[in-house]
C-alpha cells in the first residue's frame, strides 16, 4: 500500500514538473522568441501593415476600408465621398445590401452567377458608379461592381483608379493630370512578374492624395 501511495506521489511530482517546465516553454519561452524575432525581422508585417501620417495610424495596407460622407441617401446608406478615390464593393462598413439588417461583416456574397439579386445588384451598381464619376455605364470596369471573395480587398485595378481621376481632381481642385500621374505612380505589377493583376491599394493612393491638397 505504501509502495503504491509512492508511485503515485512520484508520478503526480512528475506530471507536475512536466506541466511547469512545458508552461515555460511552450507558453512563455516560445512566444516571446517568436515575437522577438517577428518585431526584429518583419516589424511591418508583424504590427499589421499599417500606414501612418503624422504618427497616426490610418489603416492597413492589406484591408479596405470605405470613404464616405457623413451624409447618407434615402435608404440611410453612407455617400460616397467625391474627395477620394473609392475601392470595390466591401464589406468594410455597413451592409448596404439590407438595409433592414446594419452589420460589420466580411465575405463574398456566395451568390450565384444566374442569381437574380447579383445582377440587380451589379446593374445598380453600374448605374451608380457611372453617375458618380461622370461617365458612360458601359465605361465602369468590373471590379467596381463586384466584391472580392473577402470583402474588403485593398486594391482596385488600374482602369477602376483612372476612370475616377477626375471626379477627384475637380472635387480636390487639383489639375487632373496631375492626378492622373498620381495614379500612374501607385499602379504595381503582377507579384514576381506573374502572379496576380496589375493593381493600385487605394489607402496607399488616398494618402499621396492628401499629401497634395496640404
Amino acid at each position: 500500500m505504501n509502495n503504491s501511495v509512492r508511485s503515485t506521489a512520484r508520478l503526480v511530482g512528475a506530471g507536475l514538473r512536466a506541466l511547469l517546465v512545458l508552461t515555460l516553454v511552450c507558453g512563455v519561452i516560445y512566444p516571446l522568441v517568436v515575437t522577438g524575432i517577428a518585431q526584429a525581422a518583419f516589424n511591418d508585417q508583424a504590427n499589421g501593415s499599417q500606414i501612418t501620417v503624422d504618427g497616426r495610424s490610418v489603416g492597413s495596407r492589406l484591408l479596405g476600408q470605405s470613404y464616405d460622407l457623413d451624409k447618407k441617401d434615402k435608404d440611410g446608406n453612407p455617400l460616397p465621398d467625391p474627395k477620394f478615390f473609392q475601392g470595390r464593393p466591401s464589406a468594410a462598413g455597413p451592409n448596404t445590401e439590407n438595409t433592414q439588417v446594419k452589420l460589420l461583416v466580411s465575405g463574398a456574397s456566395n451568390l450565384a452567377a444566374d442569381s437574380r439579386v447579383l445582377l440587380d445588384n451589379v446593374t445598380r451598381r453600374r448605374a451608380d458608379v457611372a453617375a458618380f464619376n461622370g461617365v458612360a455605364p458601359a465605361d465602369v470596369p468590373v471590379d467596381a461592381l463586384t466584391a472580392s471573395a473577402s470583402g474588403v480587398d485593398p486594391d482596385i485595378s488600374p482602369a477602376y483608379a483612372r476612370l475616377q481621376a477626375k471626379r477627384v481632381a475637380k472635387a480636390n481642385h487639383l489639375p487632373e493630370a496631375r492626378v492622373a500621374d498620381l495614379v500612374a505612380d501607385h499602379v504595381r505589377g503582377r507579384r514576381l512578374g506573374f502572379m496576380g493583376e496589375e493593381h493600385v491599394n487605394v489607402l496607399e493612393l488616398n494618402v499621396a492624395l492628401r499629401e497634395l491638397t496640404r
